[in-house]
């Protein structure tokens, strides 16, 4: 059994800064393709950044610049910093693993459960 427990989500102003962190447990032989989404009220769940096994980085263009996403394999855990927050950046931010079990096993893809970011004007 995976779990993917978010934590660091709250109320800042805009232009302020917060960090979320997403700790993967479980049997886990090793996490392929982590990333981080966001979905807002009525929007569709969008990508924010990725990160890969060997830390190559992707990130939205609305977000370039301001968050930076990390990981820390041996802890099993993602990060993202989010710096110089807009009232737009408003959403629940969801983490995603692509994590495998063993070798010559499938991959099998994970989600968090959410954490509430919102950022006042």
């Amino acid at each position: 059994q995976v779990q993917l427990v978010e934590s660091g989500g709250g109320l800042v102003q805009a232009g302020g800064s917060l960090r979320l962190s997403c700790s993967a447990s479980g049997n886990i032989f090793s996490i392929k393709t982590m990333g981080w989404y966001r979905q807002a009220p009525g929007k569709q769940r969008e990508l924010v950044a990725s990160i890969t096994s060997s830390n190559t980085t992707n990130y939205a263009d609305s977000v370039k610049g301001r968050f930076t996403i990390s990981r820390n394999n041996a802890k099993n855990t993602e990060y993202l910093q989010m710096n110089s927050l807009k009232p737009e950046d408003t959403a629940v931010y969801i983490c995603k693993a692509i994590i495998n079990f063993g070798p010559s096993r499938y991959d099998y893809q994970y989600w968090g459960q959410g954490t509430q970011v919102t950022v006042s004007a």
